[in-house]
């Protein structure tokens, strides 16, 4: 009894042959003869018990087995290919230039960080942007975009998530001297605020939770700023109290230059995704920018 497996390359002469609808063509694709394709496709139907082609002298078309065994052959030759790329990738070393696009107020925890991703991937040219409006990765050509909150509904985007944040409200040592002590949420009436003003033009109200539910709280603004990092200076400024993401704030917390406020209001934010055009394959020079993102948001 004969074996029911086959080769590659029998299956791939097939393929090749069903796809041209010559053996002559499958043969000029394949860089090899006719009679060579011939004899793939005739050892694949002995080990297949079945015909594969109808022949005549014009055309070849294939039988009702045939089409039902191409639908298989080509995604099996499609799965080594794409098995045989995602290897390739792991072997490549990063190397050109990333088209990075950040929020704004995300600078201060990636730029002093970035001889380190330069020490890890010498070969790496990065470019950064740092806007709070939602960029278009596709067509202004961004490799990768950091977002936190909603994301467009768009399908020729890879969306891959990097990490989840907290909304807290901080200020500087010098604000918190110079007025009362925020003692709970009613507390927050008394004291100036920095509200930060997003790109649809709304005002963000801060979220609070109290006695286990959220809410929304619109305190009366003393600066306005539609600048995610103008929010962070204005805050370390001593200006007022403003309320930033967790990990944003954090290294000016562990300066001294920012101290959190009434913890026990903190409130779940949005997650932060990164943003990547579809494409046949990430660049290892772009894996390796979005790994750097993922660890030091981790």
């Amino acid at each position: 009894m004969e074996r029911a497996d086959t080769s590659f390359p029998d299956i791939a002469a097939f393929v090749a042959v069903a796809q041209t609808g010559s053996f002559t063509r499958a043969a000029e694709n394949l860089a090899t003869s006719k009679s060579n394709v011939g004899k793939a496709v005739q050892r694949l139907e002995s080990r297949l018990g079945t015909r594969m082609f109808q022949r005549t002298t014009r055309a070849v078309r294939l039988t009702e087995d045939g089409e039902t065994y191409l639908i298989a052959a080509q995604a099996a030759l499609d799965g080594l290919r794409d098995a045989a790329q995602a290897l390739a990738a792991r072997k490549e070393e990063p190397t050109g230039r990333v088209r990075l696009d950040i929020p704004s107020g995300f600078r201060q925890l990636f730029l002093p960080n970035i001889s380190d991703l330069r020490t890890r991937y010498p070969k790496v040219t990065l470019e950064m942007s740092m806007t709070d409006r939602m960029s278009d990765a596709v067509g202004e050509g961004w490799d990768i975009v950091v977002r936190a909150g909603e994301l467009p509904l768009d399908s020729d985007m890879t969306v891959r998530k990097l990490c989840d944040i907290t909304l807290s409200l901080y200020a500087a040592p010098e604000y918190l001297a110079r007025h009362a002590p925020v003692e709970s949420a009613a507390d927050l009436v008394n004291h100036e605020a920095v509200i930060f003003r997003g790109f649809t033009g709304r005002l963000r109200p801060w979220s609070l939770v109290e006695n286990g539910h959220a809410r929304e709280f619109s305190p009366t603004p003393a600066l306005i700023v539609s600048d995610g990092q103008g929010v962070i200076d204005a805050t370390v400024l001593g200006l007022g109290i403003a309320q930033l993401y967790d990990k944003v704030a954090q290294p000016y917390v562990e300066c001294g230059r920012l101290v959190r406020v009434l913890p026990a209001v903190d409130a779940p934010g949005p997650p932060v995704h990164a943003l990547i055009p579809l494409g046949q394959r990430m660049p290892a020079k772009t894996r390796a920018v979005l790994n750097y993102l993922a660890d030091r948001l981790r």
